[in-house]
């Protein structure tokens, strides 16, 4: 009798990237700065620290691979159709923005900005067109969560953009008032264009 040879079993597919899978990715970069911010949020997503880590690699993954789609589109697989398409002036250029809802932070959108030949200049959390702006005026409204970039440089203009450490990092230095209305020269760090954590001078964190 001829042995069977066993036929090797069909792999199966991966599963598709989904927004809460994205949502994973947003959180994996702020766990840096505010780790227990990301665990509560985490909870309420009822995902496990594996979860986040495996969305970040897949994320990663698709980034790098030689297959890559291009930014624009990679977001609309992942995310679907964008809740609006704003059309926004920068200089002299028409550009065009693609917003997404993002459920962990409901007053906020995802934000992608494309140049005129549809190339991604710019990918972050803004707030929601139509949502109420914090009111900052002095460190202590700056906490973590609480604010997008372009709400701390118009709060405490003029702001000086600073390099950030990643490419899904950003950082401001201005100066602002404490709590006891003593001005401050800080530095802000921003993740994905949300606020993590703010930084003074003399090396102490505000709040």
């Amino acid at each position: 009798m001829v042995p069977m040879v066993p036929t090797p079993s069909a792999k199966r597919p991966a599963s598709p990237f989904t927004p809460l899978d994205f949502q994973l990715v947003l959180l994996r970069r702020m766990a840096d700065h505010n780790p227990d911010l990301v665990e509560d949020a985490r909870r309420q997503l009822g995902v496990s620290i594996a979860d986040m880590r495996e969305a970040n690699k897949r994320w990663q993954a698709m980034l790098h691979s030689p297959r890559s789609r291009a930014a624009a589109s990679r977001y609309r697989s992942v995310l679907g159709a964008p809740e609006s398409v704003i059309a926004r002036k920068i200089g002299d250029l028409d550009c065009e923005a693609l917003l997404w809802p993002v459920p962990l932070w409901p007053d906020l959108r995802f934000e992608v900005l494309l140049a005129p030949n549809g190339a991604v200049w710019n990918e972050w959390l803004i707030r929601a067109p139509g949502a109420e702006a914090p009111v900052l005026k002095t460190l202590a409204d700056l906490t973590p969560w609480s604010c997008t970039v372009d709400e701390t440089a118009r709060a405490f203009a003029p702001a000086r953009p600073l390099e950030g450490t990643a490419p899904t990092r950003w950082g401001l230095a201005f100066t602002a008032p404490d709590a006891d209305g003593v001005r401050r020269q800080v530095a802000a760090e921003f993740t994905w264009g949300l606020l993590q954590r703010v930084a003074r001078q003399d090396g102490r964190s505000e709040p």
